[in-house]
């Protein structure tokens, strides 16, 4: 019985409130689409001030610090820019005359098919040796701008380091290539009569420094061009050049990984260097005894 009257109660006040809130004003229900328009505008300021931000640092990393090194260290800081820029130019008018030629071939000639150790002896010098079939004037201006920027962002034994690393596992990896012989690994491997190309030039080292600054400043777009470049070079025109910039790419980015982890000052290079000879000296040493 109580619970048939609190039943009924409960109906009759259900009742009256129901009647009460049906006879208040209609209620309005809320602006969506006035609350997602500062949504929706977030998200589309959110991508333009990343790309903002990105830009704004990579000027700052790429032009604005060396030129405040330019500044600050004068005509100097451009000394292994205007060095490649001449030496390939010399070697280029040497390589033109019949007698220039045999120096430079002696010298500087580097070929997947020579001795190891001759290669590795000439490779200092090919850097610097351009190939006849290529326009040696378009080349310099990006010559001169990698090896400057680097050396203006790096510094100068930094700048070789990264230049002859990157050259070399490019002239390394055609040894590889042609010893895994034509067609291995998916067209990996080369024929033996790849080892007969002439492989000369800088612009393994113009990539890799290119590459390894991008990495190492953080610049998305110079390192977009430069890696993207180089693998549109390698598909639309697949020789043993494209190969070794795409190893010089490669080699570079592990370097620009290694940035501040591996110290490659000219003082602990000087210290490895003495490490190294001592411990030679030392096997020698005991291999007497």
């Amino acid at each position: 019985m109580f619970q048939v009257a609190d039943g009924r109660r409960d109906g009759v006040e259900g009742g009256r409130g129901d009647a009460v809130e049906g006879t208040g004003a209609p209620s309005v229900p809320p602006e969506t689409s006035g609350g997602d328009r500062p949504q929706r505008a977030e998200l589309l300021v959110r991508p333009v001030r990343f790309l903002v931000r990105t830009l704004r640092g990579e000027f700052q990393g790429i032009v604005i610090d060396p030129v405040r090194q330019l500044v600050h260290r004068g005509l100097r800081g451009l000394f292994l820019g205007v060095l490649a820029c001449v030496a390939v130019t010399v070697f280029h008018a040497i390589h033109l005359t019949r007698a220039g030629a045999v120096v430079v071939r002696l010298t500087g000639e580097v070929k997947a098919d020579l001795p190891l150790w001759l290669a590795l002896l000439r490779t200092p010098i090919s850097l610097f040796v351009p190939a006849l079939d290529l326009p040696v004037w378009a080349g310099l201006t990006q010559l001169f701008l990698g090896f400057a920027l680097a050396e203006l962002a790096l510094g100068r034994t930094r700048t070789l380091v990264i230049a002859y690393v990157t050259t070399l596992a490019g002239t390394l990896s055609a040894r590889v290539m042609i010893a895994l012989g034509p067609g291995a690994w998916g067209g990996l491997g080369l024929p033996k009569e790849i080892g007969q190309v002439l492989d000369t030039g800088p612009s393994a080292a113009v990539v890799g420094l290119f590459t390894y600054l991008s990495v190492v400043r953080r610049a998305p777009v110079v390192f977009a061009l430069t890696g993207g470049s180089m693998l549109f070079e390698a598909m639309v025109k697949p020789n043993l050049a494209g190969r070794e910039h795409l190893i010089a790419v490669g080699m570079a980015i592990v370097l620009g990984l290694l940035h501040g982890r591996v110290d490659l000052g000219p003082a602990a290079l000087r210290r490895r260097w003495w490490r190294w000879r001592n411990r030679r000296a030392m096997a020698a040493a005991e291999a007497t005894v």
